[in-house]
């Protein structure tokens, strides 16, 4: 099944029409504390596979996986996808873009 990509301004809106998409970053650490989408779950995407049982009350939730540039949240989609959860989405150009487009008080780098 192909995983399924939302641009940052789809995003915006569905935070605005629904308010509940939990956001997940796949990032490193380092990453999340130098600029982050707020509110937002950090789950490292090489702790992803092991930590699914930490976001198994997440499973029926709309979740958007975001990185740096959209190349690792869609790793982590695919992940999630194949444990069975059930509305993923990986974040089209990631972080940069919604620093960008959307919030310029977001930090690029």
């Amino acid at each position: 099944m192909p995983i399924r990509e939302i641009t940052v301004e789809e995003l915006e809106a569905l935070r605005r029409e629904e308010g509940r998409v939990l956001l997940l970053d796949v990032r490193s650490e380092e990453e999340h504390e130098l600029a982050r989408i707020e509110p937002s779950l950090l789950v490292p995407l090489p702790e992803l596979a092991m930590r699914l049982g930490e976001l198994a009350r997440h499973r029926d939730e709309r979740i958007v996986v975001y990185c740096h540039h959209g190349v690792r949240s869609r790793s982590g989609a695919a992940i999630l996808q194949s444990a069975g959860f059930a509305d993923v989405a990986s974040l089209r150009e990631g972080i940069e873009a919604w620093s960008a487009r959307i919030d310029p008080r977001v930090p690029r780098y």
